[in-house]
């Protein structure tokens, strides 16, 4: 396994940062922490670069213990790069001289030509000449992208690397920096709060709360197969409806009964919070189950309504903008969840 974290904890005085903390990152593979503020996922991050000591369980890369209780290599011998939340670009260095800093090992041939490599890469070699100041924030973050792959390490680090720019540039810039990593075959991990984030760039992405790791998994399992209430409540819009299990396959709702796929993990009798994302509630003007809508927000291609069932309980639905209903409407809604997700009722 290229990285591995096995039990680390980190503590500050009475408080665990990071609490247990074990994960496996694959050769190539871009992994993502990501929770909200105070999660433990940048002191993680900063125990992996060697910039935290631990105070339990052990970090490995390829094999080699990087850390250990009274044991730790300094950041300089663990041959990883870093992507900082403020970028750390030299002002006084030109863009070919940022790229170049970490490699003096290199004769000066071989510099300018991984030099030139990487600028091709990440699309910057008409600005090489150009200095920190005279570059866009996009511009800014790829020169940064680029220093930290220079070396060849072997794991890239990037702490929060969007967090500055408008959501615009983040989106796009999302999809670019996963393009660059795996033009290179870079193994890296990525930190964020913003799961859209998360989930353009990492192939695998792990759910963080209060130092601990609820969920270490594809984008696409944390949506539609969270493992904990928290995981489906932080992953995604949805809401909980409740139910009643009437057979280890089917859930009695107020919207009808709701099969489990075969998942068969409930008792006959058991209170559940059925887990219902916006895509599980159709539109449907034939059905005889409507619901009042209540709020409603477009994007577009589609309205994001808020709908009231007779309880009061309420749901979320997409539905495409032509389908135009206004607050106090009554609409007809089919519930068809391709992923059926429940968690034991929390009296």
């Amino acid at each position: 396994m290229w990285l591995e974290l096995i039990d680390v904890a980190r503590t500050f005085g009475t408080r665990a940062a990071v609490n247990g903390l074990s994960f496996q990152l694959e050769r190539g593979a871009i992994g993502c922490l990501l929770g909200p503020s105070g999660c433990g996922k940048t002191t993680a991050l900063r125990c992996i670069a060697g910039f935290e000591s631990i105070d339990a369980g052990t970090i490995r890369a390829q094999g080699t213990v990087l850390a250990q209780p009274g044991r730790s290599l300094p950041p300089e011998r663990r041959h990883i790069g870093m992507v900082f939340q403020d970028l750390a670009l030299f002002p006084h260095l030109t863009v070919q001289e940022n790229v170049a800093f970490g490699l003096t090992r290199l004769s000066r041939d071989e510099r300018a030509r991984r030099v030139g490599e990487l600028l091709e890469v990440v699309g910057l070699s008409d600005r090489r000449t150009q200095y920190p100041h005279q570059l866009s924030g996009g511009e800014q973050q790829r020169v940064a992208l680029a220093r930290a792959l220079a070396p060849k390490p072997d794991i890239v680090l990037l702490d929060e690397p969007f967090s500055s720019l408008d959501i615009e540039l983040r989106e796009r810039l999302s999809v670019e920096v996963r393009s660059v990593l795996k033009q290179l075959g870079a193994t890296a991990l990525l930190v964020t709060h913003d799961q859209q984030e998360a989930f353009t760039v990492a192939d695998v992405v792990g759910v963080m709360r209060d130092g601990k790791l609820e969920q270490w998994a594809t984008p696409y399992d944390l949506y539609h197969r969270p493992a904990t209430r928290f995981v489906a409540d932080f992953i995604g819009q949805g809401v909980f409806l409740l139910g009643d299990v009437v057979s280890p396959n089917a859930v009695q709702t107020e919207v009808g009964v709701v099969h489990m796929n075969g998942a068969g993990e409930m008792r006959p009798g058991q209170r559940v919070d059925l887990l219902l994302r916006p895509d599980d509630v159709l539109h449907d003007d034939a059905s005889s189950l409507t619901a009042e809508v209540c709020a409603r927000a477009f994007r577009g291609a589609e309205f994001l309504y808020t709908l009231k069932l007779p309880s009061g309980a309420r749901l979320l639905s997409l539905v495409p903008s032509h389908h135009d209903h206004a607050i106090g409407e009554h609409i007809g809604i089919r519930i068809e969840p391709d992923h059926v997700v429940a968690f034991e009722r929390e009296e």
